[in-house]
């Protein structure tokens, strides 16, 4: 699917008739969707009646109230829509993983220089509630300086086969998932400059012919401070013990995490460790409903975020370049899992053109 978005009309939540859903922005709106499939519009058609909708991707670009381009397509479709976005003008918002190869990766990086067009890479971790409070509380001091970061996501995928054949064949567990706690890791230490990792099939994979499934990876950034990112895509899960995604941080002064689905922020204080837990308050934003799932306040975040970024022409992140050093990072990983062997990140910077 991909969703355009422009600058909206002002509007008074208090007596606007429209649900919470479409009360989250106040700085950018969607205006259109374009899909190949007739029953996908005929689904967005019945929730959002008011928009464009279309099954031509160049009609979409050829409208003149688009102003940022939403993709959220097949990975290795990333590129090429990308890159017709840019030529057309528009900025872009895609979805994790940005591509899924370095030769994807250089095109969409020349592209952007070539048109001087913006992207911001929709990873929606970092807009989560828990995950934002305990980056707050990280660039405040609250547990000293960063010295080891761990993060994992974990789930199973068999509806994620069916749903989407083409995870199997045509992208690797290493961009499709692995790049939610990759992007963590390298959200706290920055640039990495050598992954060693090891790759494993679950019998899920190997039943519906996929690869590597299960990572786990060591990461050493270029000031020597080290992370580990580990993602498994065909577990049985134990949400009572361990959340989907969580991010743990360990500093000189203090140690914290932040989970989702549950939208747990815990961490230390001279008082005793402390839970913080705004998912009753909070869920109706997150996620529409009673049910942990989706990505609608998420979403709604980084949409708002980069609105207001280039409104008032500030750096925001994740940026394309930044995206495209954490696809080197998933390359390196990707390779090492294969080798066995360590990978250096420079030379694949260079070979992308970082």
């Amino acid at each position: 699917m991909l969703v355009a978005l422009t600058q909206p009309v002002p509007r008074d939540p208090a007596t606007d008739p429209r649900d919470i859903g479409r009360l989250r922005t106040t700085h950018v709106r969607a205006v259109a969707g374009c899909d190949l499939r007739e029953e996908k519009i005929a689904a967005a058609r019945a929730v959002c009646p008011d928009l464009f909708y279309t099954t031509r991707y160049e009609e979409m670009l050829a409208r003149r109230d688009v102003d940022i381009v939403c993709i959220y397509t097949p990975d290795h479709l990333h590129g090429q829509h990308i890159v017709q976005a840019f030529e057309a003008g528009k900025h872009v918002i895609c979805t994790k993983p940005l591509v899924n190869s370095l030769d994807d990766a250089r095109r969409v990086l020349e592209a952007g220089r070539r048109t001087g067009r913006k992207l911001m890479v929709g990873q929606s971790t970092r807009f989560f509630e828990s995950f934002r409070r305990q980056r707050r509380a990280f660039e405040r001091g609250e547990i000293g300086a960063l010295e080891f970061v761990d993060a994992h996501y974990i789930h199973r995928m068999d509806w994620y086969y069916d749903k989407s054949p083409w995870a199997a064949t045509t992208t690797d567990w290493a961009f499709l998932c692995l790049s939610h706690p990759v992007d963590l890791v390298r959200w706290y230490l920055g640039h990495i400059v050598e992954v060693h990792a090891l790759g494993y099939r679950s019998s899920l994979a190997q039943k519906y012919g996929a690869g590597f499934d299960i990572y786990a990876a060591n990461l050493r950034s270029s000031d020597g401070r080290i992370g580990r990112a580990m993602g498994h895509y065909g577990l049985h899960d134990l949400p009572s013990a361990r959340n989907a995604i969580e991010l743990m941080l360990y500093g000189s002064q203090g140690t914290s995490m932040a989970q989702y689905h549950d939208m747990r922020y815990i961490h230390t204080s001279p008082d005793g460790d402390i839970i913080e837990d705004p998912l009753y308050g909070k869920r109706a934003y997150y996620f529409n409903n009673e049910v942990h799932g989706m990505h609608y306040g998420e979403f709604a975040n980084y949409a708002e975020y980069f609105a207001e970024a280039l409104l008032e022409d500030r750096p925001y992140s994740p940026d394309l370049e930044e995206g495209i050093e954490t696809i080197c990072v998933l390359e390196a990983i990707r390779r090492s899992a294969h080798s066995g062997q360590p990978v250096q990140l420079a030379p694949l910077l260079a070979e992308v053109g970082l």
